[in-house]
């Protein structure tokens, strides 16, 4: 079936009305893509993220009128706007969106791999993971930064605190790199179905607890602490953060821009001996060991 494609330049505070007014005007699919390509992280609940400067794409049947349509939106926006139009030829878009994702290595021994794909190396510590709602597929640097250094970690029968854990891949790779019990936390209910969806996948779900943080243990310390969200909330949190983790184990913070990483190193050297940071891509990890 063929389509026909406008995009329209828009701002973070004029994107979602006009995601709107695309959607009255007959379009079959409204997206938000970030027009200078920075990433965005899982929303909570009921919130969409926006970026400052956003590419609002609408999807039509290829038979449309698309006069009247812009007609409709001069007289919602004026003619102050700039806009692509064109068909879309049809594609196979299952295969076309399988075919981004590719087993990836992460330090000496762990490799991500997408259901479809074969094992490149059997004798590795392979988690099996395909793309879903819930962040985290190891394609992004944050992610990767973290994989990289759950891999260099002795994990054997050590208790991991996943805060944030979103699809679960970090939680379902410190399991299968060693650990004997991993706690993941997060905000989302959807993350809390995706990791468990892919524990069972990756046969850890019984080593593995989820909760959401008003239902987490109160009495919950770890002897590893791994944190993949938002410079924002690891500030915000690095009290209750710090609690999570024995004194002398391991902590890793990623989510971060190069800007934001001093502050958060002042704000938890409160309780940990920070190492340097360690960068990927214009990211930031940081990590520490408990005082």
């Amino acid at each position: 079936m063929p389509w026909i494609q406008l995009k329209i330049n828009a701002t973070d505070q004029s994107a979602e009305a006009l995601g709107d007014t695309l959607s009255d005007s007959g379009a079959l699919s409204v997206t938000f893509l970030d027009a200078k390509d920075n990433p965005v992280f899982e929303p909570m609940p009921g919130e969409t993220l926006l970026w400052g400067e956003t590419d609002v794409v609408a999807l039509y049947e290829g038979e449309t009128d698309m006069v009247p349509v812009m007609a409709y939106l001069n007289d919602q926006f004026g003619n102050d706007f700039r806009y692509k139009l064109e068909p879309l030829e049809d594609k196979d878009w299952v295969r076309e969106w399988m075919d981004q994702f590719h087993p990836m290595r992460f330090g000496e021994r762990l490799w991500i791999c997408p259901s479809w794909c074969d094992v490149p190396n059997p004798d590795a510590v392979n988690v099996m993971l395909d793309p879903g709602l819930a962040f985290g597929t190891g394609t992004h640097p944050t992610t990767a930064l973290c994989l990289q250094w759950l891999d260099g970690q002795d994990l054997t029968d050590k208790t991991v605190v996943d805060f944030g854990c979103g699809s679960g891949i970090l939680a379902i790779a410190a399991l299968k790199l060693g650990a004997k019990r991993v706690v993941g936390i997060d905000i989302d209910p959807q993350a809390i179905l995706a990791s468990k969806e892919n524990a069972k996948r990756n046969g850890v779900e019984n080593k593995i607890e989820l909760y959401l943080p008003q239902d987490q243990p109160q009495d919950l310390i770890g002897d590893v602490l791994v944190a993949n969200i938002l410079a924002g909330p690891l500030e915000e949190l690095a009290p209750l953060m710090q609690g999570l983790v024995k004194q002398g184990g391991p902590l890793a913070l990623s989510g971060l821009l190069p800007s934001q990483a001093e502050k958060l190193r002042e704000v938890y050297g409160q309780w940990f001996e920070m190492a340097p940071a360690t960068e990927q891509d214009e990211w930031i990890r940081l990590n520490g060991i408990k005082k």
